[in-house]
């Protein structure tokens, strides 16, 4: 009688533990042996328990960055950079550094402006978008805006 007991639980819970549920605007990553499987998206799918696991959640909405960076006028540029992944097959291998990757993509070519405090935010903050995006869309990212305020 228990044995029966224990061998029904064992198979619910691996069952429980096969179905993953994917929200609406998600995309999750299932990994095999360390290597990218498939991408899950929105509904309801199986992974095999032991074998298969769930990578990255990615989310396919818009995300947020900000940013603040002392400029050698003593002032200092508050920024913030929205950001999206458009292809989770080629995000999936950075999203675990993409703020890192636009942060130091963004503070890098606001060293490569001449003269950024004089600069109209909004040639400075589209020429950003530019430089970033050339970057960044190869990685399956996209920036959608970049704005700008020099304090």
């Amino acid at each position: 009688m228990t044995v029966a007991l224990l061998t029904m639980i064992t198979c619910l819970a691996l069952i429980a533990g096969a179905v993953k549920r994917v929200p609406e605007g998600r995309v999750h990553s299932v990994y095999r042996n360390g290597k990218l499987q498939r991408l899950l998206q929105p509904g309801m799918h199986f992974v095999l328990p032991g074998l298969e696991r769930v990578g990255h959640r990615i989310d396919l909405a818009g995300q947020v960055l900000r940013f603040q960076e002392p400029l050698a006028a003593s002032s200092q540029l508050h920024g913030t950079v929205y950001w999206q992944v458009l292809e989770p097959e080629r995000a999936d291998a950075v999203i675990d550094q993409a703020e890192q990757l636009i942060r130091g993509g963004t503070l890098d070519a606001l060293k490569a402006e001449p003269d950024v405090a004089q600069e109209n935010r909004r040639d400075l903050g589209s020429r950003l978008k530019q430089r970033l995006n050339a970057v960044l869309r190869e990685r399956g990212v996209i920036i959608t805006r970049v704005e700008l305020d020099f304090a």
